[in-house]
């Protein structure tokens, strides 16, 4: 009788709260996910707790980390998540000019700063009563177990060797090219390996204490390493602090190509013939067979064909 009890206070918005909110492993951050007031967060995570007999979050140092319950609580209230919203949206047919589920999508910012806009507006398009949900990838991504657990549908980025137990299909390549300001003096003189080499660059901010990207990575293979003197974790402001100054940044051509009517920026050919950056969509064996989550893979494939450019079709 305890156990209908129990049962009879706990509903599907509470089990929400309660991944949402292990998972950010902060109130405010779990607020803003899922549209919620502070105090209304607050007073589930009370209920959870009373219902819990524990405290499943705690401050450690500034920061909040789930106890033991807790952490074993994370995938069973995703599983849960998991059914009740294909117990619908999967149970039939997947219409998007119907359908009322939620696509989650981790990406980089290191793609064509057109593409998420563009994304958007197409499913909106064609799905106008789906919620998008659009994600970074940070040093604090763990975008397997996002995957593994369905708290993201899809991921975009690109990676030298994604993880193999991951289904994945190239999105696009692009050629490595190097972004500079107008007044750089390589614009007027042009430039070898060695000068190239020497010049002053700006590369994102490692994922990871000792993670190398991968323009760095290739170099390493070649034995020959770029003198890095700037670097910043929003990839998007690059290409202003570029044109500001004598600073390189080497990256895909198409993303470059977004910026140089924005600034005074000149795209200039890498001396070192460094492979084409490759974009890939990576997801997990559950939404592999998904009508929706096979839609959405569409969705993805056809924005990003829509904005290449005549050069990212040759590399």
């Amino acid at each position: 009788m305890r156990d209908q009890a129990l049962f009879d206070k706990i509903d599907l918005h509470l089990i929400r709260v309660l991944h949402t909110v292990l998972t950010e492993r902060s109130v405010s951050r779990a607020a803003l996910r899922l549209g919620m007031y502070q105090p209304a967060v607050s007073a589930a995570l009370k209920r959870l707790r009373d219902l819990a007999g524990d405290p499943l979050l705690v401050r450690s140092g500034a920061a909040m980390m789930p106890t033991d319950k807790g952490q074993r609580m994370v995938e069973p209230a995703a599983a849960i998540l998991r059914a009740a919203e294909g117990l619908f949206s999967d149970a039939r047919d997947f219409d998007p000019q119907t359908a009322t589920r939620t696509f989650r999508i981790a990406a980089s910012d290191y793609f064509d700063p057109l593409f998420l806009p563009a994304l958007v507006t197409r499913i909106k398009s064609e799905a106008p009563l789906c919620v998008v949900e659009i994600y970074p990838l940070s040093s604090e991504t763990h975008y397997h177990a996002q995957l593994a657990q369905g708290d993201i549908d899809v991921v975009v980025g690109n990676w030298l060797q994604p993880t193999g137990d991951l289904h994945m299909t190239s999105l696009m390549s692009d050629e490595v090219v190097s972004l500079v300001s107008q007044r750089h003096p390589a614009v007027r003189r042009g430039w070898d390996v060695e000068a190239w080499l020497q010049a002053e660059h700006i590369a994102p901010t490692p994922t990871h204490p000792g993670a190398r990207g991968i323009i760095d990575a290739r170099l390493d293979a070649l034995g020959v390493e770029r003198r890095i003197m700037a670097r910043c974790a929003h990839f998007s402001a690059i290409p202003g602090m570029v044109a500001s100054s004598l600073l390189v940044l080497t990256t895909g051509r198409q993303f470059c190509e977004r910026f140089v009517d924005k600034h005074a920026l000149t795209i200039l050919e890498c001396p070192l013939k460094l492979p084409a950056l490759d974009y890939y969509l990576l997801w997990h064996a559950r939404s592999h067979a998904s009508e929706a989550a096979i839609w959405l893979r569409a969705c993805l494939k056809k924005t990003a064909l829509s904005l290449r450019s005549p050069v990212a079709y040759s590399v």
